[in-house]
């Protein structure tokens, strides 16, 4: 099989959580790129839903946007539900869909952590576990968990006061090492995605308040672009990325090697 082979999606279909803004989209019009029909869900599926019918019209994939509260059990089994009644089968997982909470850790409120908590650590196993449970019956998937640089490093509260992100997608990453490792048996890899300072809606405020000293960690000397990602997310999500499973690819310009 010669590469691009490995790297086509044609007859795949994956989810995207999160799929309607900020770096969700860049991930949807990656696969979208390499052939795979997609179902883009939010809480709001407005932006979803016009992201879907433009990936259709430029890559003639088709694509659904649905709504989904990935923290909901309920909601996500209809979102798993939908996408096979829809299309089929579920080959490729990203769990995307994220939020944060800013405020000191000496006053950050409890509904504001186990929100953070809820969408971006919970949401992950609920999307997983619906999706794997359809992957072992099909022989086999792909889960890509976007975790984040700022599980690996600390922030001065300067430029970014939010540890229940930060906790939460440690647990990410430690999630997704752990269910590598026992849903190999399955034929599922599981990885994730640590991706640096992106200039998406979540990030602006941060960004806006502290970017010369973010920059000043990044040793490429920029933020992240509108295709950084979609090299990553091509290898974890094709069979280019059969042989890799357990891992977190950090797409943030040497931030986390600084």
């Amino acid at each position: 099989m010669n590469v691009r082979e490995l790297f086509d999606l044609s007859g795949r279909v994956a989810i995207v959580t999160g799929g309607g803004s900020g770096i969700g989209v860049q991930l949807a019009e990656a696969l979208a790129e390499l052939g795979a029909d997609l179902v883009l869900c939010a809480r709001r599926p407005e932006r979803c839903e016009e992201v879907a019918e433009r990936l259709t019209a430029e890559h003639g994939v088709r694509a659904l946007g649905l709504r989904c509260n990935v923290g909901d059990p309920e909601e996500v089994d209809e979102l798993v539900r939908r996408t096979v009644a829809e299309l089929g089968r579920i080959d490729i997982v990203v769990n995307n869909a994220g939020t944060s909470w800013g405020a000191p850790a000496l006053e950050m409120p409890l509904d504001g952590w186990q929100k953070v908590l809820s969408v971006n650590l919970t949401g992950v196993f609920l999307v997983s576990q619906a999706a794997g449970r359809v992957m072992v019956e099909q022989g086999g998937g792909k889960i890509v968990n976007v975790a984040s640089a700022a599980a690996f490093v600390g922030e001065r509260p300067e430029l970014m006061d939010a540890v229940g992100y930060t906790a939460s997608k440690g647990g990410v990453v430690a999630f997704t090492r752990d269910l590598a490792v026992k849903w190999a048996r399955y034929g599922i890899t599981v990885n994730a995605l640590a991706p640096g300072w992106f200039p998406t809606e979540m990030a602006e405020t941060v960004l806006e308040r502290g970017g010369d000293g973010l920059l000043d960690g990044i040793p490429l000397g920029r933020f992240g672009g509108a295709d950084d990602l979609k090299g990553a997310i091509a290898l974890l999500a094709s069979r280019a990325g059969d042989f890799i499973t357990g891992t977190t690819i950090h797409v943030d310009g040497g931030q986390t090697a600084n």
